[in-house]
């Protein structure tokens, strides 16, 4: 059987914040003062992962920390066979939070940009931000990714019961400035929440989605208009949102017709990385080595990489399956 880990991947939906290394976070937490420790495994719902990831972001208070997670998140990937991804940070929340609206940002592309060069792989970022929060500070994540080519997306998470029509002009605003739309719907809400994703938010891609399947009207959008679905298996059961990994309806998606891609999410909390999720399919879905290798394709695909880029990947992605 083939390697997973050798497997060229492109990593869609990963959370900086949430990728940082236990030892790091000990280290920041004892500088800054926050009472915070490592964990991974299981939360009891949402809300308490969401205490524990914001009491994370409290860590992260200079230049040096952002650089520092950045770099580190290249590292961590790169020894995971990933080749390309795209890392979710929500930059204006921290700007709004440090009192310094560029710095956050800036001090993660730097780190990037360092660990890239380090460990032979590409990074872009997407820039999100909570549904819960105002319009004016969605203007500032847009501002942002126009001010930086390395952002090639922003997006809405958070609550998704929080509507997204106040928020339809940024949307349309990015569209007009070639910025990608990525929302996460589909994940605690129900299919109405991938349709608005859609129609309102201008989605390109849907983080997470797998509530979809409960209306097959939403899931004939999804397939007619090709948006494809970021499906994080191990974050969904350690969320409450799904019983188990054996249940998780990623078949599903697929039977349906639907574009999946495999990402981790919030790895540094599960415990696991994107090879662990690409195991999953194969020891717990029973997924083969073709099912596997159109999906990492998918992602590939569904990705905001340059065309080489993605040529490149294609064709390792092809030899890996071939065994060569």
């Amino acid at each position: 059987m083939r390697d997973l880990v050798t497997l060229p991947k492109a990593h869609l939906h990963v959370h900086l914040e949430s990728t940082v290394r236990a030892d790091t976070l000990t280290e920041l937490a004892d500088h800054h003062g926050v009472d915070v420790q490592a964990r991974t495994g299981s939360f009891d719902d949402f809300t308490q992962f969401a205490a524990h990831n914001g009491a994370v972001r409290d860590c992260l208070r200079r230049a040096e920390d952002f650089h520092r997670i950045a770099y580190e998140f290249c590292a961590e990937e790169a020894a995971q066979g990933t080749r390309y991804a795209e890392v979710t940070f929500t930059a204006a929340a921290h700007g709004e939070r440090l009192g310094d609206p560029d710095m956050p940002l800036e001090a993660v592309l730097s780190g990037l940009a360092a660990g890239q060069t380090a460990h032979g792989i590409e990074c872009r970022v997407i820039v999100d931000h909570p549904r819960k929060r105002s319009v004016e500070r969605f203007e500032a994540s847009l501002r942002l990714a126009t001010m930086h080519p390395q952002v090639v997306a922003i997006g809405m998470a958070g609550a998704e019961d929080y509507p997204l029509t106040p928020f339809a002009a940024v949307f349309r605003a990015a569209r007009e400035a070639g910025i990608g739309l990525v929302h996460h719907a589909g994940e605690c809400c129900a299919a109405p929440s991938v349709a608005e994703a859609v129609t309102v938010g201008l989605a390109d891609r849907i983080g997470h989605g797998f509530r979809a399947l409960e209306d097959p009207e939403v899931v004939a959008l999804l397939r007619d208009r090709a948006i494809p679905l970021e499906a994080c298996p191990s974050s969904n059961v350690a969320l409450g949102l799904v019983d188990s990994l054996s249940s998780h309806p990623l078949p599903l998606l697929i039977d349906a017709g639907l574009t999946v891609t495999l990402s981790t999410d919030i790895p540094s909390s599960t415990g696991t990385t994107l090879t662990g999720e690409y195991q999953v399919l194969r020891d717990v879905l029973g997924f083969d080595d073709d099912t596997i290798t159109a999906i990492a394709t998918n992602a590939v695909d569904a990705s905001f990489a340059p065309e080489d880029t993605k040529t490149a990947l294609r064709q390792d992605i092809a030899t890996w399956r071939a065994g060569s």
